[in-house]
């Protein structure tokens, strides 16, 4: 629903309040009055704009969870989580006051309570102000934002992921079984076996690495190689047994059959992963594929998204933003990099990432939680 919508079905109490919090000169006793004093002070675009201007970081960091959600309703659960993850320093954890932030949004009149009697104590945004805060806000980051032209020589991945995650199963099809560690790893003569695979060469990770938390694997094997054996392994087309890794019938359905699997799911089991060290990785992405329609530079990129990363234990936000969300989209195919003898690292939306990030959208709810194991 729209604002004027759930303006219509708020109570008198609810009106006044937010009518009072624009400073609206209208009658208190009257519903109509009410309503049409609020939308005309909302609407305006300097009351608007200057609403915006005056948000903390945090309350944008709060807008940010939801301006890109389909979903109608919040638990107020839900709400209160999102707003605990607003602060990045856990010093200020003891200032927090969630439910503190949620009443003033409903002051503001960016948040009401459900009308139907499954809603009613659920929360919700109206739509079209969802889409002036991304509009605004779209505005903002575009005057920070530096185009470029295209670069001579730039990688574009387009469905090798796919590709690989076939010729992964293939390899390990004709292989029958491949012996596992103790430690249920691969070692090292089967894991350069299937590296030589596939389409995109990468090197064993280094021993002694700080690496976790981004799959199951991270720890053991490259970036790429650990996404697509963990898509594998939570698609049960792979299973360990008995210290043996093996193609299980779905898998070995899919080399016979010469299937492949589809970019959206991947994609979507991508953020699922990285959901858990990267609570709002769907916003940044999200926030990637508008600013980067065209080539743009990284560094313009990381100064508009600098607020909204939060460092992850080893990970600061330069190699959170670099190495865990655009060189992944680059591996996933959802856009491309290059190198700038200028400036730097250039990116630019592929066609098919920007269908994909517009539509699909997964719960805040849906992560893949893997234990922290700090090696």
């Amino acid at each position: 629903m729209n604002l004027a919508d759930m303006l219509s079905f708020a109570d008198i109490q609810q009106l006044d309040r937010i009518a009072r919090y624009y400073e609206c000169e209208c009658s208190s006793n009257s519903k109509n009055d009410l309503i049409q004093s609020i939308l005309s002070k909302i609407y305006r675009k300097d009351v608007f704009e200057e609403s915006l201007q005056n948000l903390s970081v945090e309350d944008l960091r709060f807008i940010n969870t939801v301006i890109f959600e389909k979903r109608e309703a919040f638990s107020l659960e839900d709400l209160m989580a999102r707003v605990k993850n607003t602060r990045f320093a856990e010093e200020n954890d003891e200032k927090l006051n969630p439910r503190e932030t949620i009443t003033t949004f409903k002051k503001r009149g960016w948040l009401f309570n459900g009308v139907s009697h499954k809603t009613k104590y659920l929360f919700q945004f109206p739509e079209d102000l969802k889409k002036r805060f991304m509009d605004m806000i779209s505005k903002k980051f575009q005057q920070q934002i530096e185009h470029i032209q295209e670069p001579d020589i730039y990688r574009d991945e387009f469905n090798l992921i796919i590709q690989d995650i076939y010729l992964f199963l293939k390899e390990l099809y004709h292989m029958q079984e491949v012996h596992l560690t103790a430690s249920g790893t691969l070692y090292k003569r089967s894991l350069f076996q299937f590296l030589n695979q596939l389409s995109i060469q990468e090197n064993p990770i280094q021993k002694g690495e700080w690496r976790f938390g981004y799959g199951r694997k991270f720890k053991d094997y490259p970036n790429r190689f650990s996404l697509i054996y963990d898509y594998c392994y939570f698609n049960k087309l792979i299973k360990e047994e008995n210290e043996t890794l093996k193609c299980t019938d779905k898998g070995r359905d899919i080399v016979e059959n010469e299937k492949k699997e589809n970019l959206e799911n991947v994609y979507r089991f991508w953020i699922r992963l990285y959901k858990g060290p990267i609570h709002n990785i769907q916003s940044i992405v999200h926030w990637t594929s508008i600013l980067a329609q065209n080539w743009v530079t990284v560094s313009s990129l990381k100064e508009v998204l600098n607020d909204y990363i939060k460092p992850y234990y080893y990970d600061n936000i330069d190699s959170i933003l670099e190495e865990r969300v655009l060189k992944m989209m680059m591996h996933l195919g959802l856009l491309k990099i290059g190198e700038h003898e200028i400036k730097g690292t250039v990116i630019q939306m592929t066609k098919v990432g920007t269908l994909i990030i517009r539509g699909i959208h997964i719960n805040e709810e849906d992560t893949i939680i893997i234990p922290v194991e700090q090696n």
